[in-house]
């Protein structure tokens, strides 16, 4: 399972998040991220970093290239693992049995 605590730091940015879309639909190489920005391509080079770091994309060269691709069983695993330790056991409430109608009762 991915590092819970890297992953949410990764997931708290907004550029990395855009990032992680990007991937959704297909490999990118870092050029072709940093397309999609307004900022340096070191900086995009950064939140590629955190991004692998926690687990949630790899690389791969391909010539000079370095091809980026989403882990996406990660993601899951990360969001599951957390939700998992949010879970608590409880017993489902008893359904509200509705108080009896008095029929003399007088109606408004």
């Amino acid at each position: 399972m991915p590092n819970l605590g890297k992953s949410f730091k990764a997931l708290a940015d907004g550029t990395r998040r855009r990032i992680l879309e990007l991937l959704k639909d297909g490999d990118l190489n870092a050029g072709s991220i940093a397309d999609h920005f307004k900022m340096s391509k070191p900086s995009i080079s950064h939140h590629l970093g955190i991004l692998k770091d926690a687990s949630l994309v790899t690389e791969r060269r391909e010539g000079q290239n370095i091809i980026y691709t989403l882990v996406p069983e990660n993601i899951h695993e990360c969001w599951i693992g957390y939700l998992a330790k949010l879970m608590i056991k409880c017993e489902p409430a008893a359904p509200k049995t509705p108080a009896p109608v008095d029929p003399n009762a007088k109606t408004v």
